[in-house]
């Protein structure tokens, strides 16, 4: 009746989504942690544009971005969120430069 529905309720805790297309409110996050993604890579970009996402999950949510930032070039972003109950706050967690349109979003370890 509502698969969007049943497909959220057979996602476990835990448990990274298959990758899917950013809208306003992923861009919005990866948007907030843009400048301590530049400071991480030394690097300032001029174009900084998520299109893909996954996420996960867990004491709050994990959101890992394929973001483009130039012609045929791209970075991988995790980014954490806290629960809203405990003031949403954002923190970087891992960048990877030198990725390409074709590389798969997967998690990244420390």
């Amino acid at each position: 009746m509502y698969p969007e529905l049943e497909t959220m309720a057979d996602k476990n805790c835990g448990e990274w989504s298959c990758t899917m297309y950013t809208d306003k409110e992923t861009q919005w996050i990866c948007d907030q942690v843009r400048s301590l993604v530049q400071e991480k890579t030394s690097k300032t970009y001029q174009e900084y544009r998520a299109v893909l996402f996954r996420d996960q999950l867990v004491a709050g949510k994990n959101f890992l971005f394929k973001v483009r930032v130039g012609d045929r070039n791209y970075i991988h972003v995790q980014v954490y969120q806290a629960l809203p109950c405990n003031g949403g706050w954002l923190q970087l967690s891992g960048v990877q430069e030198d990725k390409t349109q074709e590389d798969p979003l997967e998690p990244i370890s420390n």
